[in-house]
């Protein structure tokens, strides 16, 4: 009896390419950043996006990150042939990304006029107005991973400690009162957290997948779990699907609590996947 013909309607990956994602952790050591984005205190590799993109989208779909930084998503699509768009509220991270993609089309030799990637200046709690301004098509992928809560707020992070001796580098990411890296209350962050991607729905196409890179936080003793809460939250108004854990073993270990108490050198992020019903 001759196979089953499968037709693939969510991507252009091969049946093993397709059961290799399927894994429920993976291990990723980006490559080094380029020094143009290391201004950035929180950026997620653009090879990374790339399998994200390239698992839930097929070529010339359209991919939106709404607080896209210095352009990690937007340089994924392009690398991989797909529209996309990304907001951004620093305008010094806006320039820089603009920078990135003319950069990016000519390490390419890039051609395909047709190919949409664009950064917006604007705040993504105004997804539905932005969308509309901007004429932004219907969005069959969204990638994004917003502010850890308040976290490069707190001066005991030994992550911070290089970049708070550098004149070139942020500490954190503005002093703007709508970013949502400044608010200090968890219960306050979560719901304008939660708040800009319900908003985002309208702009989906039914049937859009949604992910998201979050961590749970370490602050004051205490886990506040962030991926957890943002998962209930939005299970409301997309589907929570699953999971997919980003592990990182090149990370140095750091003698927290020791002789006295438990605490852990947390080197994963959690990938959460959504999709519009």
């Amino acid at each position: 009896m001759s196979k089953r013909s499968i037709t693939n309607r969510l991507n252009d990956l091969s049946s093993s390419e397709w059961l290799k994602f399927q894994k429920s952790w993976f291990i990723h050591n980006p490559p080094r950043r380029q020094k143009n984005v290391m201004r950035h205190p929180a950026k997620f590799p653009e090879t990374l996006a790339m399998e994200f993109i390239q698992f839930f989208t097929k070529r010339g779909d359209v991919v939106l990150d709404p607080m896209v930084g210095t352009g990690s998503t937007l340089v994924a699509a392009l690398r991989t042939g797909r529209h996309s768009y990304g907001i951004e509220l620093n305008q010094d991270y806006v320039e820089i990304t603009n920078q990135v993609i003319v950069s990016e089309k000519q390490n390419l030799e890039f051609t395909d006029q047709n190919i949409t990637c664009e950064v917006i200046a604007g705040n993504a709690a105004q997804i539905a107005d932005i969308a509309k301004r901007y004429a932004i098509p219907p969005v069959d992928y969204v990638l994004t991973s917003p502010p850890y809560w308040d976290m490069l707020h707190a001066h005991g992070a030994d992550t911070q400690k290089d970049r708070r001796a550098s004149d070139n580098f942020d500490v954190f990411y503005s002093n703007d009162p709508e970013d949502l890296g400044n608010i200090e209350d968890y219960n306050e962050f979560l719901d304008r957290l939660s708040r800009i991607y319900i908003d985002m729905e309208p702009v989906l196409r039914v049937g859009a997948y949604l992910t998201i890179i979050v961590k749970n936080i370490k602050k004051g003793g205490r886990i506040y779990p962030l991926a957890w809460d943002l998962a209930n939250r939005l299970n409301a108004v997309f589907q929570l699907k699953d999971e997919k854990i980003w592990c990182q073993d090149n990370q140095r270990l750091s003698p927290y609590g020791l002789g006295h108490a438990w605490v852990s050198n947390t080197f994963h992020h959690y990938c959460l996947q959504f999709r519009k019903e």
